[in-house]
């Protein structure tokens, strides 16, 4: 595991979203340039190593780590976002959360066919949110490259769930 200034921003939040969860608030590390930035420049690095040709970044978190990696990569950033936010064709994948279901889509020309997507979140959890964005790019003909992950909650087991593929998460709990 690496330093980050990161590990001592990170807060918990008992019973959030609901009683037993414990949410991993990562808003401190926005509020704090230095460690937002420093999120950025190793998943930056990572994908970079991993010839990523676009990020995916699921929604919403995942924006906020994605469009700045994107950026510095000077690659396109391709949005997962939930049911019913996309405006034009579509397609979609339901998945299950730690604490329930949702579902995730992508426009249908959002990846180019063999394009190498490294896909970006805040959080690791159970992977189902991942394993839904693995699927909608395989379908769409892209190839997925990485994950990289600012936490991974390592009890939940992830990782199960994205076999195969190369995985960073900077902080683990």
């Amino acid at each position: 595991m690496i330093d980050l200034l990161a590990r001592n921003l990170v807060r918990d939040v008992p019973d959030f979203p609901k009683p037993g969860i414990l949410f991993k608030d990562i808003t401190p590390v926005l509020d704090d340039p230095s460690a937002f930035k420093e999120v950025c420049d190793r998943l930056s690095a990572d994908a970079k190593a991993q010839g990523a040709e676009a990020i995916v970044g699921i929604e919403s978190r995942g924006f906020i780590f994605g469009v700045p990696v994107a950026l510095q990569l000077g690659v396109p950033f391709v949005m997962a976002r939930k049911l019913g936010k996309l405006p034009y064709d579509r397609i979609t994948e339901e998945y299950a959360l730690e604490y329930g279901t949702n579902t995730v889509e992508m426009h249908v020309d959002a990846l180019k066919p063999g394009q190498r997507a490294y896909i970006v979140d805040d959080l690791l959890a159970t992977g189902g949110t991942a394993a839904a964005a693995v699927r909608l790019v395989e379908r769409l003909g892209g190839v997925v490259c990485g994950f990289g992950f600012m936490i991974e909650l390592t009890f939940l087991s992830g990782r199960e769930n994205l076999l195969g593929y190369p995985i960073t998460a900077l902080l683990e709990y």
